[in-house]
């Protein structure tokens, strides 16, 4: 038997393609899911028990919380990323590391074929297909939802003539949970004038009044939460179950798929959308207005690579070594006020900071220059202005 290692949720499609695959093409199937910081222990063992009961040969969860991190999520802190100013990259960035790892997996399992469970209508087909071309171009890709463009309703059919009969009435709402952000889909995300209701989100409002937190930064590294030490894993973690309670970092966003069409979706993030306003509010003190300037721009072409699935792209990785280069000096501790729907960044504290400068204050007295030499540089400056306006009034 042909073995196939087959992307596997645990959901409908992917459902449908271990009984497909056992059942109609006589492949081996070994299905694979990739945690990335939204298994718990429980689905993680029903996940097991579904796949078995389909037909699959095996089941494996590869932990890639800390991949993730390391590899993708430390690059978002440094670069401040949020799609369309917003949007930080949730499910996209998690959907590369899944793909990496699925590919790995398949090389060492010497595997035949490959498959995932994608429709051909959204983004993640472009990102698992673009990185198993890559890494296993060897290997054939299989999609029998997008080759056949099949229906829910055809694929509930088949699985209940195979005699699996099991409930798969699709929830009001689509939920992604991972390290870094929770999506949320929905009828209202089909829209353009609609929004999510309260009850849609998966962390409610839980706590009144106001809570100030401190939130330390080691050369760009979230590495400490009110003065408790951690991994960067172990901050984002804490912070999200902290601020989530708040209901803090929701939102809808808006963008171009790599397909060409507008996309809607709800998202919650607590803890990534404060960790990346914190972080940058600290660059803003600690990094020159040139390293700031360069930094968005880089920034903005990582996460525009990232989400179009061009994440092994070798650019990816000068993209990454400027970022980290430039977090030698972004060392500091940012103090957060968080209330219900919101937060605020009130203030850092580095011995970085740039405002320690002795040679000026901003506004006040200065020792490092003359008034005379202050109105020469004024008027140099400003040659450049008088000649265009003298010559194009």
């Amino acid at each position: 038997m042909k073995k196939l290692i087959l992307a596997y949720s645990g959901g409908l499609d992917t459902s449908y393609c271990v009984k497909h695959f056992t059942a109609d093409l006589g492949y081996e199937v070994h299905a694979v899911s990739v945690n990335t910081g939204g298994f718990t222990d429980a689905e993680i063992a029903k996940n097991k028990e579904k796949a078995i009961a389909l037909g699959a040969s095996s089941y494996t969860n590869i932990n890639a919380v800390d991949t993730f991190y390391d590899t993708v999520v430390k690059y978002l802190i440094f670069g401040n990323v949020l799609k369309n100013n917003s949007y930080p990259l949730s499910v996209s960035a998690e959907r590369i590391v899944q793909a990496i790892e699925i590919a790995k997996f398949a090389k060492d399992q010497k595997a035949n074929a490959i498959a995932h469970g994608s429709t051909g209508a959204g983004n993640d087909q472009v990102r698992f297909d673009m990185i198993f071309q890559t890494l296993v171009p060897e290997l054939e890709i299989i999609t029998p939802i997008r080759d056949n463009t099949l229906s829910r309703k055809q694929e509930i059919d088949y699985l209940q003539s195979h005699g699996i009969d099991w409930s798969w009435e699709k929830a009001q709402y689509s939920i992604n949970q991972g390290l870094w952000g929770t999506s949320v889909g929905g009828s209202q995300t089909l829209t353009s004038h609609l929004t999510l209701p309260e009850e849609a989100y998966p962390s409610q409002l839980k706590v009144k009044g106001s809570e100030t937190i401190k939130i330390g930064f080691t050369k760009g590294e979230p590495t400490s939460l009110d003065g408790v030490k951690g991994s960067p894993v172990e901050v984002i973690e804490k912070l999200q179950k902290i601020a989530s309670s708040y209901a803090i970092g929701r939102g809808m966003h808006v963008g171009d798929t790599i397909i060409g069409i507008k996309g809607r979706v709800g998202f919650e993030a607590a803890a990534p959308i404060i960790i990346l306003e914190a972080h940058r509010t600290l660059e803003k003190h600690t990094l020159s207005k040139w390293q700031l300037q360069h930094k968005e721009n880089t920034a903005l072409w990582y996460g525009t690579h990232l989400h179009e699935g061009l994440y092994l792209e070798p650019v990816m990785r000068d993209f990454e070594a400027f970022l980290q280069s430039s977090q030698s000096s972004v060392t500091g501790v940012v103090e957060v006020i968080l209330q219900p729907y919101r937060f605020e960044v009130v203030g850092i504290t580095s011995d970085y900071d740039l405002m320690q400068s002795k040679v000026a204050s901003y506004g006040e007295e200065n020792q490092g220059w003359t008034a005379d030499e202050a109105k020469g540089f004024i008027k140099i400056m400003s040659n450049q202005g008088k000649i265009i306006n003298a010559l194009n009034k």
